[in-house]
């Protein structure tokens, strides 16, 4: 029996994986969050997300020639091996199974908790033990916390106990995130444009009026769509599946790519058609659903916000739970006899998933209680955007090889399109450094630590 993956998608469906890939949660919370920052300067967004996109299309295409390339392996740590070394893998490993996946998750099981917030006081105003949305409360409620610790659990559970089940939840969350997205981009254009009540020029010519932007506005927001734009990199491991993949892996990926920036920029315009740039600063999106389509209706769009961010979740908990046993399937990594071992009933790796758990409880209580409380004062850091942005930097080695070592490849993939991905991810870099200032520092800081530890498991194996 041949152990080798059949190509079986053609490019429609290679164009809805990537989509469903990419496309979760972030747009929901990073929009508001993009808003703030620019001062309520609608415009100013739309530039954010389109350079963004643009970053995240030639990265995609880059990526997708080394996919190409690379036919036979899959994943973000099998290509920095194939490009840089085995070391160097091991240690993009590491900071994926103990920075990247966990802080990400962490942080989306939040997000998840927030909006099921919104929801039950959009519901019932006077829902007992519920803090007031509108106060911005539910973010660092009790309740919230509660909520967020009960789903990491709940979607460890599945994983470890179901991985069918968390597989038909991850499949079935896909198409229901598209709801929401597709309805306000198309009806809240429509309605900001024809009803009287309708704010889409007045948003887009009157800045907030009690919001004052960060200092780097552009480049801060820029950062911040780095959030709603990750995911890209997994999608670049469908080509063992894809037929004709050297063809229609970087049309799947360059059309899905501007699908996913079309519909983030059209959702970030249809909010605005909805709510005063005020409003959506104060209240988010939600607010908007209401106004669109009344209380009994908006409040479904809410369910379906809560939907995606849960699927997202569980994508990022299933993903996460293998991050020590990637490792010790290898050989590498602490304890790889005891990482490496799987569930005679379920093939998870179980002991790998317990301590994923772990780091993730650990990112989640510097979350809560580091920035949300602000008990980490001006030592704070930004644990959803700066691990992504760390991801472009470490890229950086990885593109410099392919253009040092690919001499087969032609100009464009060789030159032109790694060049292009190394500015951008560069940018990134840049936009980071002057968005969050003395952060990234702390960051470096918190990275430094827990790559040297990783550093002395890979020395222990030498």
């Amino acid at each position: 029996m041949s152990n080798e993956l059949k190509r079986k998608y053609g490019l429609f469906t290679a164009i809805c994986m990537v989509v469903g890939v990419v496309i979760g949660s972030g747009v929901f919370f990073k929009a508001q969050d993009i808003l703030k920052k620019t001062g309520g300067d609608m415009p100013l967004g739309i530039v954010a997300w389109i350079i963004g996109g643009a970053i995240m299309l030639v990265s995609l295409l880059t990526f997708s020639f080394m996919g190409q390339k690379y036919e036979k392996v899959n994943g973000l740590v099998d290509y920095a091996d194939a490009t840089v070394g085995s070391r160097y893998g091991y240690f993009m490993g590491w900071f994926v199974s103990t920075v990247y996946l966990p802080s990400m998750t962490a942080v989306l099981a939040w997000v998840s908790a927030m909006y099921t917030m919104v929801f039950l006081t959009s519901a019932n105003p006077n829902f007992p033990m519920m803090i007031s949305v509108a106060d911005g409360g539910c973010a660092i409620g009790p309740e919230c916390i509660a909520l967020t610790l009960f789903y990491l659990c709940g979607i460890y559970a599945v994983n470890a106990l179901s991985p069918k089940l968390a597989g038909r939840f991850q499949t079935g969350t896909t198409l229901i995130k598209m709801i929401p997205l597709v309805l306000i981009a198309v009806v809240g254009v429509i309605y900001g444009l024809v009803s009287s009540q309708g704010t889409l020029v007045e948003n887009f010519t009157t800045k907030a009026t009690h919001v004052t932007p960060v200092s780097n506005p552009l480049l801060s927001a820029v950062c911040a769509t780095a959030f709603a734009y990750e995911g890209w990199i997994i999608a670049t491991s469908i080509n063992a599946e894809i037929k004709e993949s050297k063809k229609n892996l970087p049309r799947a990926l360059l059309i899905g790519g501007i699908v996913i920036a079309a519909t983030y920029i059209l959702y970030y315009v249809g909010v605005a058609g909805g709510a005063t740039n005020d409003q959506l600063i104060d209240l988010g999106a939600p607010v908007a659903f209401t106004n669109i389509f009344g209380g009994f209706f908006g409040n479904v769009l809410n369910l379906f916000v809560v939907i995606s961010c849960l699927g997202t979740t569980n994508g990022l908990m299933l993903a996460s739970s293998r991050g020590m046993y990637s490792l010790a399937a290898r050989g590498k990594g602490p304890a790889p006899k005891t990482f490496s071992q799987l569930d005679a009933q379920t093939n998870m790796p179980n002991n790998s998933a317990i301590v994923s758990l772990l780091i993730i409880a650990g990112w989640f209580l510097y979350f809560i209680c580091g920035v949300q409380l602000g008990w980490a004062g001006k030592y704070a850091f930004d644990a959803s955007e700066l691990p992504i942005i760390t991801i472009y930097f470490m890229y950086l080695p990885m593109l410099i090889q392919w253009i040092r070592k690919e001499k087969d490849q032609t100009l464009v993939r060789r030159f032109i399109m790694p060049s292009l991905s190394i500015c951008g991810a560069l940018f990134m870099i840049y936009a980071c450094i002057f968005s969050h200032g003395w952060g990234c520092l702390w960051y470096l800081i918190v990275f430094a630590v827990i790559m040297g530890i990783g550093a002395l498991y890979q020395k222990n194996k030498q």
